[in-house]
């Protein structure tokens, strides 16, 4: 198995910052300099030594074994696509490619094609967080970090991020709520106990930690996990005013619950109606300022 070939969904938002150093190049004019080609963005061979890893890598995880296949995709047919790097203290540092560099050195190569461009730093992570996001594998926290990157680092809002990668706004909104769950049910997803699906549930539940424990341990489908966070909803808080699902002789009121649900499932938030006499209130629960934001582009009827 290679990955040395384009990335899927290689969108705009990458080849606008990158210009021509997006699309590999056919490699060097016969008889053109070394200096020339570099210049024109052209294909250069440079020593794997002289490469280092960009720190602000945005992927943690490297799976071993298609390491293992794509550095011998490599010994047989070499590195097809060239990486991307920039001068960095003498030396140049990966922008785009980090697998291919470290496949190539199990590979036992001592060069690897490569681009080399003048980009600053504070360009190189975002390329580096929109190649690495646009090449989907990535685990969801990984790519959930990386919209947290773009957003707080680069000042992209949500709607630039989904235009960047080109993901919907919603796609990019879900991930971010991963990152405010319990790390119990972070690691969970990580070690894949239990699935994306499951973490949604499992973050609309009032104990989400409890609710990853069942799906583990009773192996739920996503579907049983969404009907336990429900009917975790409907139990009366001990201690707590539940007038919000009762009527005036308080007992539970069917209709405003499966409204709350419904409102919830709509959501993706913890909603409460109280209702009294001929009024009453809707309360909707957030949890980060991303929700928040979600709730108020809904309310303006602004596109999500």
């Amino acid at each position: 198995m290679s990955s040395d070939r384009p990335a899927k969904g290689l969108g705009m938002g990458l080849q606008a910052l990158l210009g021509e150093a997006a699309r590999p190049a056919q490699g060097p004019v016969e008889g053109a300099s070394a200096d020339y080609s570099e210049s024109r963005g052209g294909v250069r061979e440079i020593e794997l030594s002289r490469i280092k890893p960009n720190p602000g890598q945005p992927r943690v995880q490297f799976d071993e074994v298609a390491l293992d296949e794509l550095a011998d995709s490599i010994r047989q047919r070499g590195v097809l696509q060239p990486i991307l790097l920039r001068p960095h203290e003498g030396d140049y540092m990966i922008i785009a490619g980090e697998r291919r560099w470290r496949a190539a050195q199990r590979a036992r190569l001592h060069a690897i094609p490569a681009i080399v461009r003048e980009i600053d730093e504070s360009t190189t992570a975002e390329l580096a967080l929109i190649e690495n996001i646009q090449r989907q594998d990535l685990n969801p926290l990984e790519e959930a970090e990386g919209y947290r990157q773009l957003i707080k680092q680069h000042g992209h809002t949500q709607d630039d991020v989904g235009r960047i990668v080109h993901k919907s706004r919603s796609h990019v909104a879900n991930l971010l709520r991963l990152l405010d769950l319990p790390d119990f049910v972070r690691q969970s997803l990580l070690k894949g106990d239990i699935s994306m699906g499951h973490a949604r549930a499992v973050a609309t539940a009032d104990d989400p930690v409890e609710l990853a424990k069942q799906v583990i341990t009773r192996g739920l489908s996503v579907r049983q996990a969404e009907e336990w966070a429900r009917r975790e909803k409907q139990k009366p808080k001990e201690g707590g005013n539940r007038a919000s699902t009762r009527g005036q002789l308080g007992q539970a009121d069917p209709d405003l619950m499966a409204l709350e649900r419904q409102l919830s499932d709509i959501l993706g938030l913890k909603v409460q109606v109280s209702h009294k006499g001929q009024g009453g209130s809707v309360a909707l629960h957030y949890s980060s300022l991303d929700q928040l934001d979600m709730i108020c582009q809904r309310l303006s009827g602004e596109p999500i």
